[in-house]
C-alpha cells in the first residue's frame, strides 16, 4: 500500500464509521457537561459541601463567566448567530442534502453544542439579572448540566442511529436501498 493509501485510511472522510469520530463525539459531551457555563462542575460540588470560602470562590468564577459570555454576545452575538447560522445551514444542506458524510457528521456534533451554547447565554444572563448566590445559584448550575446532559444523551443517540443507518446503507448493495417508485 502506498502512502496515500495509508493516509486516506487514517483521515477517512466517511465519518460514522471512523473511531476518531465516536472518540470526539463522546469527549466533547462529557467536557460539555463537566464544564458548566465554563464552571468545571467540581467547583459547584465542592462549594455545597464546604461551603466558605469555596462557595466564594463558586461565585466569582460564575460572576466572571457570566459577565465574560453576556459581553461576548452583546459586542458580536448578531455576527455569531448570522455565521453560525450560515455555517450550520451549509453543513446542513450539504450533509443532508447532498449526502456528503463529514458535513452530516460535523453537523451532528455542532447543533446540539449550538442549543447548549444558546442555553449557557440564557443562564448567563439570568444570572447576571438576579445576582444568584448560595444555594440558588448552585441549583442553576446543577438544572443547566442535566440540560446539558440530556441533550448530550439525545445527540449521542441520534448521531448512533444516524451514523448505523449510514453504515449499514453503505455495505448494501445499491438495488436493496434505492428508494420504491
Amino acid at each position: 500500500m502506498d502512502w496515500f493509501g495509508t493516509l486516506n485510511e487514517v483521515i477517512n472522510l466517511r465519518s460514522f464509521s471512523n473511531l476518531w469520530y465516536w472518540i470526539v463525539l463522546a469527549v466533547m459531551w462529557s467536557t460539555a457537561s463537566f464544564w458548566v457555563m465554563g464552571v468545571p462542575y467540581d467547583i459547584v460540588q465542592r462549594a455545597a459541601s464546604q461551603q466558605g470560602q469555596a462557595e466564594i470562590d463558586l461565585q466569582d468564577i460564575v460572576r466572571v463567566n457570566a459577565n465574560r459570555l453576556v459581553y461576548i454576545a452583546d459586542v458580536s452575538g448578531i455576527g455569531i448567530v448570522a455565521f453560525g447560522t450560515f455555517f450550520l445551514t451549509f453543513l446542513g444542506l450539504s450533509g443532508f442534502a447532498y449526502g456528503f458524510q463529514l458535513a452530516q457528521a460535523i453537523f451532528l456534533l455542532l447543533f446540539p453544542l449550538s442549543i447548549v451554547g444558546f442555553l449557557s447565554l440564557r443562564l448567563a444572563r439570568r444570572l447576571q439579572a438576579q445576582a444568584m448566590t448560595g444555594p440558588g445559584l448552585r441549583k442553576a448550575l446543577m438544572r443547566h448540566r442535566l440540560m446539558t446532559q440530556v441533550i448530550g444523551m439525545i445527540s449521542i443517540f441520534v448521531t448512533a442511529l444516524w451514523g448505523m443507518y449510514q453504515n449499514l446503507a453503505h455495505m448494501m448493495p445499491e438495488h436493496l436501498i434505492r428508494p420504491l417508485g
